[in-house]
């Protein structure tokens, strides 16, 4: 018995010496890394997509179609392919055309031999403009809650981002906020409207006033428009360059991705003033040095679509906003803001529910096969900010991000299986209730009783958002 107690102890011991010294060598790996990149965890958006694989869920979380591309378009991608279109390019016919669309829709004269920059996506085009405009120390304001690059490309360039809230539900722009969040180290401002994740489209107001603040404190605006093309209930797109003296301190990004349902082709652009484009293209072709070939001389083919194309996609997506906001008005989400543009709903959770956004998007794939993104990703205004108590900020944790750029069909399956899910929970709720009331008796109700209640609950994570469903059990 001694030496069987020995040798367990022993096991202890060495597995104690393994850890230790495995960590020992975890930490001087990550001693070798920058504090940037030690700063990049990976989200809860990565891990619960491997959830979401393991259940196959039905996926609404990810910013692509998942049907396929104009056919035209592909075709123009094969041809250039085959016809050799393969090395390092140039497509200066890209510009061209983002020049006169520049003209057409916002009325800016934009030289397409100096102020247009081809990249490797809008990301692309934002990551160098922030390694061509940020020193070590500046400061470059964010509006939240906002897409994750943001923030990541400005500390890679050394800068600092502050972050300016907007006011749910309506994503409303505080001025008072925004005039306290400028300093003498204020270096840019960055704006992405239409806006992922709120599907808001800023007002020619709004637009004003960020316009007269860059003015006030001669600082640049870094545009995110991405989603210039889809806007909903006869919204119309408003460049911030298109504002008075906005162009000369603009850098405008883009790209075809969202427009054209090709977010894999990385083809996107920047356009500034000749100076910024200059140290923008510069550092472009020291990164990626050219965008990929074939694809640029596809992007010809796609921007010379003519204008029915583009009411068409507006239409298309208008209404597979409308379908998605009805989904989940009907499993009881409570949406007081419909989007505006891009192809997203940011949908809070109950005032009932207790669940975060993580806790609530892990329970929605493993009950109901359908995965979203938690909100958290997006928010970065910190609970200690300076005027604001935790509950004024609560709401970070509250709201999910759907997206509704898949197929009529992808869209219907999800509906299916949300309403499923509740039609299973009113059921449950109905016996449970039966059981306590004594109209449901027999020699193992106490079984069943534990039994309902444990489905109860895993259940309840989803279906406390039913909140007019459960009314109606009452």
């Amino acid at each position: 018995m001694a030496a069987v107690q020995w040798k367990l102890k022993q096991a202890a011991d060495d597995k104690f010496c393994n850890d230790n010294a495995a960590e020992g060598r975890r930490m001087a790996e990550m001693e070798k890394l920058s504090l940037v990149a030690k700063a990049l965890t990976p989200s809860p958006i990565q891990q619960l997509s491997y959830l979401a694989q393991r259940y196959n869920a039905i996926n609404l979380a990810e910013g692509f179609p998942d049907f396929p591309a104009p056919p035209h378009i592909k075709n123009a991608a094969v041809s250039a392919i085959n016809s050799d279109f393969n090395q390092y390019r140039h497509v200066q016919g890209i510009c061209d055309h983002v020049a006169r669309k520049m003209k057409e829709m916002h009325g800016l004269d934009v030289d397409p031999l100096t102020d247009i920059v081809i990249c490797c996506g809008q990301s692309e085009a934002f990551a160098a403009t922030m390694f061509a405009i940020v020193d070590q120390g500046d400061e470059v304001i964010i509006f939240d809650p906002s897409y994750e690059t943001y923030e990541t490309c400005i500390r890679l360039a050394g800068g600092v981002p502050v972050h300016v809230a907007l006011e749910p539900p309506n994503w409303t722009l505080n001025l008072d906020k925004l005039k306290k969040s400028f300093t003498v180290k204020t270096k840019a401002i960055v704006l992405n409207s239409p806006h992922n994740p709120t599907g808001k489209v800023f007002t020619k107001d709004e637009l004003e006033i960020i316009a007269g603040a860059c003015q006030t404190w001669n600082i640049l605006a870094v545009t995110d428009e991405v989603y210039e093309h889809i806007t909903f209930d006869k919204e119309s797109h408003i460049s911030l360059a298109s504002l008075p003296e906005m162009q000369k301190r603009t850098i405008v990004t883009s790209s075809l991705s969202k427009t054209f349902s090709v977010t894999g082709w990385r083809i996107g652009w920047a356009i500034a003033p000749a100076w910024i484009a200059s140290a923008v293209r510069n550092i472009h072709i020291r990164i990626t040095d050219s965008a990929p070939a074939p694809f640029q001389e596809a992007a010809l083919t796609a921007l010379s679509s003519p204008p029915a194309y583009f009411d068409s996609l507006r239409s298309d997506y208008e209404s597979k906003r409308d379908c998605a906001v009805n989904m989940l008005a009907e499993v009881g989400f409570k949406l007081q803001f419909k989007p505006k543009g891009s192809f997203f709903v940011f949908a809070p959770l109950p005032e009932n529910c207790t669940l975060s956004d993580v806790e609530f998007v892990e329970e929605l794939i493993k009950q109901a096969g359908v995965v979203a993104v938690p909100g958290c990703g997006f928010f970065h205004t910190t609970l200690c900010e300076e005027n604001s108590s935790p509950a004024a900020l609560s709401y970070q944790r509250r709201y999910i991000r759907f997206a509704f750029c898949k197929s009529e069909d992808t869209l219907a399956a999800a509906s299916r299986k949300l309403s499923k899910l509740v039609d299973a929970y009113a059921i449950l709720v109905s016996r449970v209730r039966a059981i306590r009331l004594g109209r449901l008796v027999s020699k193992n109700s106490c079984f069943k009783v534990n039994s309902l209640i444990s489905c109860y609950v895993a259940h309840l994570a989803i279906l406390l958002l039913a909140q007019k469903s459960e009314h109606s059990f009452k």
